[in-house]
């Protein structure tokens, strides 16, 4: 993996590049004036390439992606995902391998992205792809449900969508399968609460941010939280929010002054929030594990013949315990079988003595005899 070796200029670094240059559609290198954000089509990424220039793609300790060649590498896999996957209706890993390799392919000819970069980049690819179509139903088709005309064609901003492809996908939208799986995932996403407003940077690119503006300042993960959720006037408009916040900044200063202490997963965050969903990390982004974020021992795995070991150790432990179970009732049976005897025994020692001895009084050897 690339990672930087200065962090003293934030220009990009780049990488010349020996690859054929690949043909490009006329989605990518559109350059023309919108209104507003409108779709992105980076024609920046389309000219670096034809002058075979790749910016190298630098990392942050825990791997995750960060700075400018990061950020537009981001749009232009997006910018991939829309137009060269179809718009159909079903899951990321029904698509076909080579639909995949042409993503990966064009990535790799525009960005030096690392070692082991391939797997991040077709998962972006295929979260952005998901993205795609949502935002097509939410702001395309289901308000124009009763305006089939509206529906007939797709979207101006969209034009490289084939009429085909996006009668199908509407059509899909509008079943009552989606319809049932569409108010399923409204409802759990109603019960979402504090929000974040990371844009494309995400908690990698927001602490890498902060790393510049708040030197010698340990940037956790509360303060990272918390931060993500600040709107661009430096405000959190969320009341939930707002008061988590006012939290993690009491707990963050008690833990200054040495009031409360703080150890692994146990962190400000936790106190402020409650317990982490089982294996994820609040406040760091996704891709990150709890034993990667915490620094947690990695769990031993054990030879076939350890095992083993272990498995006949509980069994002979087991079978130990059994045999001294056994010992032990085998010895209460003797005892109570030899107090039998003996008391036997007595019985008729007493019962001859009272026939050879007139008036005899069993009492007076019973403590002898005992």
């Amino acid at each position: 993996m690339v990672t930087p070796q200065e962090k003293s200029s934030k220009k990009m670094k780049f990488a010349s590049s020996s690859a054929e240059t690949e043909p490009t559609s006329q989605t990518t290198i559109s350059d023309d004036s919108k209104s507003g954000r409108g779709m992105s089509t980076m024609p920046r990424v389309v000219k670096r390439k034809l002058q075979k220039l790749r910016p190298i793609v630098e990392y942050n300790k825990r791997g995750k992606g960060i700075g400018q060649a990061h950020s537009e590498m981001q749009s232009y896999i997006g910018v991939l995902a829309r137009s060269r996957v179809p718009l159909v209706d079903m899951k990321w890993s029904q698509i076909p391998k080579d639909i995949k390799e042409q993503i990966w392919e064009a990535v790799d000819m525009a960005f030096v992205v690392g070692q082991g970069g391939k797997n991040s980049v077709l998962a972006s690819a295929a979260k952005k792809w998901k993205d795609f179509k949502s935002t097509l139903t939410r702001h395309y088709i289901l308000p124009y449900t009763n305006d089939r005309e509206r529906l007939s064609q797709p979207p101006e901003t969209y034009k490289f969508i084939e009429k085909a492809q996006w009668d199908a996908f509407v059509a899909s939208r509008l079943s009552k399968d989606f319809e049932s799986v569409h108010s399923q995932h409204a409802q759990i996403r109603e019960k979402l609460e504090y929000n974040h407003r990371l844009s494309r940077k995400g908690y990698a690119g927001l602490e890498d941010q902060l790393e510049e503006t708040m030197p010698g300042v340990e940037i956790d993960r509360s303060t990272l939280w918390k931060r993500a959720r600040h709107d661009k006037h430096d405000n959190i408009p969320d009341p939930k929010v707002a008061e988590k916040a006012k939290l993690i900044n009491e707990l963050q200063k008690q833990v200054s002054e040495g009031k409360v202490s703080v150890y692994g997963s146990n962190d400000v965050l936790t106190m402020a929030l409650g317990l982490e969903h089982p294996g994820r990390v609040r406040g760091v982004g996704a891709g990150i594990s709890p034993r990667q974020y915490f620094n947690l021992p990695k769990p031993q795995r054990m030879s076939f013949d350890d095992r083993l070991k272990d498995s006949l150790r509980v069994l002979l432990q087991e079978e130990n315990k059994k045999m001294e179970a056994k010992a032990r009732e085998e010895a209460l049976r003797m005892e109570a079988r030899t107090k039998q005897f003996v008391e036997a025994e007595r019985e008729h020692f007493l019962s001859q003595l009272s026939q050879l001895i007139p008036n005899f009084d069993p009492s007076m050897l019973k403590p002898r005899i005992s």
